[in-house]
């Protein structure tokens, strides 16, 4: 079921914080933004640098007074303009996450945050607190949890196709640093200096997308405890981890693993999800998005495919083009940039119904990653031990 006709009413007027010109992820951001004209970008404080941000930004169509600084003067500057920006995307290192969050939802201004949102628990719950007093949507982009498949296995898991969920295996594992890349990339450099990128590496930089994979696919599974052990291959890395194992037990009594590694040589990406129960498994893996394994035991293996008539109709909301061409990545992103517009109009006209109706990574997905990670350091650095969670 295509729609073509992915729309709101008005635009959300939206600025980038960082995303610059050498960015891939600004780039990834701009492109989902504007892939259903949900937002218009109008104003942006693009780079350290303000001239080069300037030109940047004159370049992508944004009136060059409105290329600020930072984010301080495109806030303020925003604010007294009759046309000023109802929302910002941040697209900067982890260490500026919470302040420019912070400044913005204050400011009355909606949210789109990379992740991790903050860097402790207590500045999550902060942000949570501010957005909910100021009714602001905060989106989290955990970008491939809008593909459709994975709304397919949702469905799949919830009407007891696989039985009894026991396991639920995760990872995100791939192989381009496995050398010290960070010394010729800057954009690899800050990803590992605690400075500005936190207690940790790959718990927070890939760990946490397979991570709300599982919570939008088995929303009732809960975490009781993990266990968490990490290293430094890249020894120039400590304190920060390259590679991580944590093991989870859900209430209930089913186990969870998590493999998060920027070290496994030869890996172009490595995002996996497996489910398993008591009658049968799926599993999904960004790399073939199109496919979801579908295995009962006793029975031939299956392949679902993206956009055929016999997956739930909630795998088929979100098709932009028809059964066997690939959709992935920008697609995946698109749809959450579309929900996101979506929750934002509601928030802007007090329509608490429609709210309540829209799943997306929201504030409370922000929240969890940042508790999963500090419980996943906090258990390896005592050694590798059970924690609650």
């Amino acid at each position: 079921m295509i729609n073509g006709s992915k729309r709101i009413p008005q635009p959300i007027r939206w600025a980038m914080v960082g995303g610059g010109r050498d960015s891939q992820i600004g780039y990834i951001h701009r492109s989902a933004a504007l892939r259903d004209q949900s937002f218009a970008l109008v104003a942006g404080a693009f780079d350290l640098d303000p001239q080069r941000g300037r030109e940047f930004g004159v370049q992508l169509g944004v009136d060059p007074e409105r290329c600020y600084a930072d984010y301080r003067s495109l806030i303020e500057g925003e604010a007294g303009r009759a046309d000023g920006i109802q929302a910002i995307s941040v697209a900067t290192p982890n260490g500026t996450h919470f302040e420019i969050t912070k400044a913005a939802l204050e400011a009355g201004l909606h949210v789109v945050c990379e992740k991790p949102l903050c860097f402790t628990l207590e500045q999550a719950r902060t942000l949570k607190d501010i957005a909910f007093s100021r009714n602001r949507v905060v989106g989290v982009t955990y970008g491939y949890a809008g593909h459709q498949l994975v709304e397919q296995a949702r469905e799949m898991i919830a009407r007891g196709d696989l039985g009894e969920v026991r396991m639920v295996h995760m990872q995100f594992a791939h192989g381009f640093h496995c050398e010290a890349v960070e010394a010729q990339s800057e954009a690899t450099k800050w990803r590992v200096d605690p400075r500005f990128a936190g207690p940790s590496y790959v718990l927070g930089d890939v760990g946490t997308h397979p991570l709300y994979l599982s919570e939008v696919m088995l929303p009732d599974l809960k975490i009781k405890r993990l266990l968490c052990s990490r290293q430094s291959f890249v020894k120039s890395r400590a304190p920060l981890e390259d590679n991580a194992y944590t093991l989870m037990e859900y209430e209930g009594g089913a186990m969870g693993s998590l493999w998060s590694s920027a070290v496994n040589a030869g890996s172009m990406h490595g995002q996996k999800i497996r489910v398993i129960g008591s009658r049968a498994s799926l599993e999904w893996w960004d790399e073939r998005p199109n496919q979801l394994s579908f295995e009962v035991q006793g029975q031939p293996a299956q392949v679902l495919e993206r956009g055929m008539g016999y997956l739930h109709p909630h795998a088929l909301l979100d098709d932009r083009i028809g059964a066997g061409h690939p959709e992935g990545l920008f697609d995946a992103w698109a749809n959450l940039y579309y929900r996101f517009a979506l929750a934002m109009d509601a928030a802007n006209r007090g329509d608490h119904e429609q709210l309540a109706t829209l799943r997306y990574p929201d504030i409370n997905a922000g929240v969890e990653g940042v508790r999963w990670v500090e419980r996943c350091v906090h258990s390896a650095d005592l050694g590798g031990v059970w924690v609650d969670y």
